[in-house]
């Protein structure tokens, strides 16, 4: 009898160290399977950022930076271009991002379980799928027909739908992450519900709307096709947003397919210009949050 007794916790105790090891196995394989999969999009991302210095940092040049675009041959730059993109870039940033950031705060904090919120999330998702040429020919329907002409400010307007639902999406996530406790104490406090949301629950959630924020400038910061259908491009300086606009991404697109090698090697320069200029953005902006915090 006594045997048998011991012979019990001898048998469970092998069947737990058998569980133990099929166990460590299995996670030390999932384990295995992510960083095979991070190695394999960090290659991707090393070969990417090393072809854009390898076939872009031959052609940086004071030009690129103090002369506008001119036909192949003549020593032209990017600086219409570079200032265009700005331009639209800030303008559809500075537009998108309030509306966005309202719409967020109404889902999370006013529409949670209504009707018309479910409608709004709904449009919103489908708005953050959507090809961006499709937002381009929208508005060049809206905007570019009635005004009788492509302009920088078309251009703009199409950048800016396309922040919208981005910050939208961020923004209701990261309000919904703060804990009920914050409001409560807010509202305990005597603080109406506005000024909880605006001192309490946006100072809570500052990293994650900026990192939404950024998410969308680095979206819209590439985008050409809906710059092809409303501010089209120009190879004349111009700022005036009523006006044919130059960007980068367009540019690019341009002198890429191009038969002349200046062309060419400007479009590796503004691809190049591009990708670091939105990694600067995000360096700057996360040493920015971090001291704050």
């Amino acid at each position: 009898m006594s045997a048998t007794l011991a012979a019990g916790p001898a048998r469970d105790a092998r069947v737990a160290d058998q569980l133990s090891r099929r166990r460590r196995r299995a996670s030390n394989m999932v384990k295995l399977l992510c960083l095979v999969a991070t190695g394999i999009g960090l290659a991707f991302l090393a070969l990417i950022l090393a072809t854009l210095l390898w076939l872009g940092v031959s052609g940086l040049s004071l030009t690129v930076f103090t002369r506008p675009t001119l036909p192949p041959g003549s020593g032209g730059g990017l600086l219409n271009a570079i200032v265009g993109s700005l331009i639209q870039t800030a303008l559809g940033t500075a537009i998108g991002t309030p509306i966005g950031l309202m719409v967020g705060t109404y889902l999370s904090e006013y529409a949670r379980g209504s009707t018309l919120g479910n409608v709004v999330r709904f449009v919103s998702d489908v708005l953050l799928s959507a090809p961006s040429i499709l937002i381009g020919l929208f508005v060049y329907e809206v905007a570019v027909q009635p005004m009788g002409g492509f302009t920088g400010l078309a251009g703009s307007l199409a950048l800016a739908v396309i922040v919208i639902p981005i910050v939208v999406r961020t923004t209701e996530d990261m309000l919904a992450l703060i804990p009920v406790s914050l409001r409560e104490a807010a509202v305990a406090l005597g603080a109406p519900k506005w000024k909880s949301i605006v001192f309490v629950c946006y100072r809570a959630a500052l990293d994650g709307i900026a990192t939404g924020v950024l998410l969308a400038i680095a979206r819209v910061a590439g985008e050409t096709a809906p710059l092809l259908f409303t501010s089209l491009g120009n190879l004349n300086w111009s700022v005036s947003l009523g006006q044919p606009m130059a960007s980068l991404p367009v540019t690019i697109y341009q002198y890429a397919g191009s038969a002349f090698d200046d062309w060419v090697q400007l479009a590796w320069v503004g691809a190049l210009l591009i990708t670091f200029g939105v990694l600067a953005l995000n360096i700057v902006a996360r040493v920015v949050l971090r001291k704050r915090t």
